[in-house]
């Protein structure tokens, strides 16, 4: 063979090990997509603003929540005002001052005082005339000095001057003149011009609409002081017709107030009203509430709480972890970590923070507790 055909054979030889030395490449494989959440199922990477819990059985304890506010005790409190006309000449309590009863709020120089009396001195000066005119007629008829006629004269004139003598010291008592100084002959009497306006009851000065100098009048809608026992309030709430039958007096309740939350006040119930209100369809439950503490404002709003019934085992979940929905209420149940399944239930209230859950789920199951609220922004993406 010649040297020609001995290279090319050699050449051949050549290509075929290099062709046999490499190995096919396999084919690219596309790159894996995540899954896809199944139908109905939410997935929502695990935050700390989700929480989840086992459905369970609870005792919880049934409470009827009524709204009112606060307010005084109805005869724990006097609206002031003068009796008489006349011109301040000294306030003796300020706003905020604590009073006994009987205590003086402040004094007035009145005319009025001054014309009821002289008028009262000269009642009992005719009342004086007209009893021994009446016991010298009597003497003259008896030895038949005088005609009867003119006896029963003096007789009538002793009636009209002991109902004028009357009538002017009801008028003295009216302007709170002391029965006893009355009582005293008209020599000892030391009746003035100054009227001393008392509290009828002890407690605070809430509100002071005076000052020295001022001209008062004798106008009941002319409120000078007020004075309440702010050491024993009353909540004023109503409650419906239908929850009626499950409020009774002497009750014992609860009351939160927005300022103090998570604080119960314990109260008891007073009265029930006697009459519904045709707008509101509702009735006024007053409950007293202790304050020597000094918390509680009038006019605060309040929620009064009354508990309704025994303890019960309940399937109850937090109120946060229900999410309403054109007028329908849902929980997410928990399918996986990271993915929830939003279930339809119907529940009822009993407490506060709580929910009785009456269908949809059952014991065991897990639900979102706290961020439903999240995972209902995130189906609706």
């Amino acid at each position: 063979m010649s040297s020609v055909a001995n290279r090319a054979v050699a050449v051949t030889l050549v290509l075929v090990l290099c062709a046999c030395s490499q190995k096919p490449e396999p084919a690219s494989a596309p790159a894996a997509s995540p899954a896809e959440p199944a139908s109905g199922q939410v997935a929502l990477p695990s935050t700390g603003q989700i929480e989840t819990a086992v459905v369970d059985f609870k005792p919880v304890q049934p409470e009827l929540v009524l709204v009112g506010k606060i307010a005084y005790g109805e005869d724990r409190y006097s609206k002031i005002s003068s009796p008489l006309q006349g011109r301040v000449v000294e306030v003796r309590a300020k706003l905020g001052d604590r009073v006994e009863a009987g205590a003086t709020l402040l004094v007035i120089d009145s005319s009025d005082i001054t014309a009821a009396y002289s008028e009262f001195v000269k009642e009992a000066s005719e009342l004086e005339y007209s009893s021994r005119a009446q016991e010298l007629a009597k003497e003259l008829y008896a030895t038949k000095a005088l005609a009867l006629k003119d006896l029963k004269q003096a007789e009538n004139d002793l009636i009209k001057a002991r109902a004028e003598f009357r009538r002017a010291k009801e008028r003295l008592l009216s302007l709170r003149i002391p029965a006893a100084e009355l009582e005293k002959p008209l020599a000892q009497q030391r009746i003035t011009s100054r009227f001393e306006m008392k509290s009828p009851l002890a407690g605070t000065v809430v509100e002071r609409a005076v000052t020295p100098g001022q001209s008062v009048g004798g106008d009941p809608a002319q409120v000078l002081f007020t004075v309440a026992d702010l050491d024993r309030l009353q909540v004023v709430a109503d409650v419906y017709e239908r929850d009626l039958a499950l409020v009774k007096v002497s009750q014992v309740g609860r009351i939160n107030v927005e300022a103090y939350p998570g604080t119960d006040f314990a109260s008891v119930v007073a009265s029930i009203g006697d009459v519904v209100d045709p707008n509101t369809r509702t009735i006024k439950v007053r409950a007293w509430v202790d304050n020597r503490d000094q918390r509680l404002k009038p006019e605060m709003f309040a929620r009064l709480r009354l508990d309704v019934g025994d303890a019960t085992p309940f399937l109850a979940i937090p109120k946060e972890a229900v999410v309403e929905i054109d007028g329908k209420h849902f929980v997410y149940l928990v399918e996986a970590p990271g993915r929830y399944v939003k279930r339809e239930v119907v529940v009822s209230n009993v407490s506060g923070g709580q929910v009785r859950v009456l269908e949809g789920v059952t014991s065991g199951q897990r639900i979102v507790t706290k961020g439903a609220v999240l995972v209902k922004g995130q189906e609706v993406k």
